[in-house]
């Protein structure tokens, strides 16, 4: 229990940068979002008569989306976004998975256990590292302290170990789930941005085209399809969100699964060989 102050100040301190972590990312990739639309989007060499005022020359991309207008460094920012955070996300779950195989690592430790092998269990703990690996540690641990108490019954120890489990798992587990709530967020807001976007820029190119009196069906394609940059960048924005947030939840439902698997094991070991 006297480790227990210090294993809270340093989820503290992990959880601190994750914040910071969150907050400069945003602010890079804003940055970032602004800096390709006016230095690439809005490279002269993208429009006619390399006027960014003009229309984009040809089948040109570029000139079309940064014709999306001002909705498009945002759009830019929050697809920037998601794979910022993918990244981040891709390092911590790996980081908790440990050096090895989780299965292979959760079947080596009931084996272990099996056999009575505590001290082993905890020493491949220790060679394994990661979330998992603190949380099953965790549990041996507590059931060496428990075994080495003669007070305690059965009932009373079981009840100890599941608990020690439990509260090492709610130490571990929300920094998995860490900045989730953000790549959600991005699922929803990507292709709601990208449909103002479309909406603005297809009030722009009627508007335009009622001020320029003879209709000019040429111009309200070009208005047309550059306010579809705009829905086609917010749904790959959420389309990429939706794939990288089920596989991290994916991944983080298979670390709890093992931590679960582990941790029975642990508990029933101990109640069959105290009976």
């Amino acid at each position: 229990m006297a480790n227990a102050p210090k294993t809270s100040t340093a989820k503290e301190k992990s959880n601190s940068s994750s914040n910071v972590f969150a907050s400069l990312a945003i602010i890079f990739c804003f940055i970032v979002g602004i800096c390709v639309y006016k230095f690439i989007l809005g490279d002269p060499s993208n429009f006619i008569d390399n006027n960014p005022e003009n229309q984009p020359l040809p089948g040109n991309y570029y000139g079309m989306m940064y014709h999306g207008g001002p909705v498009i460094p945002v759009l830019l920012s929050l697809f920037l976004m998601v794979f910022m955070f993918a990244i981040e996300r891709f390092i911590v779950i790996g980081r908790a998975s440990g050096k090895g195989n989780v299965g292979n690592f959760v079947r080596k430790i009931q084996s272990l256990i099996g056999g009575g092998n505590i001290d082993s269990a905890i020493a491949e703990c220790d060679k394994q590292k990661g979330s998992v690996a603190n949380v099953i540690k965790s549990g041996l641990l507590k059931y060496k302290d428990v075994s080495a108490n003669p007070n305690l019954d059965i009932e009373q120890a079981t009840v100890a170990i599941q608990k020690e489990i439990e509260e090492a798992t709610a130490l571990e587990m929300p920094m998995l789930e860490k900045n989730l709530t953000i790549m959600a967020t991005l699922v929803s807001i990507g292709t709601l941005t990208g449909l103002l976007g479309t909406v603005t820029g297809m009030i722009r190119a009627f508007a335009a085209l009622a001020t320029g009196g003879a209709p000019d069906s040429a111009q309200l394609a070009n208005g047309i399809s550059e306010a579809l940059m705009c829905t086609a960048t917010g749904i790959a924005t959420s389309t990429f969100a939706i794939v990288f947030y089920n596989i991290f939840t994916s991944k983080i439902d298979t670390l709890t699964y093992s931590i679960d698997e582990a941790g029975f094991s642990i508990v029933q070991t101990y109640a069959a060989s105290h009976k």
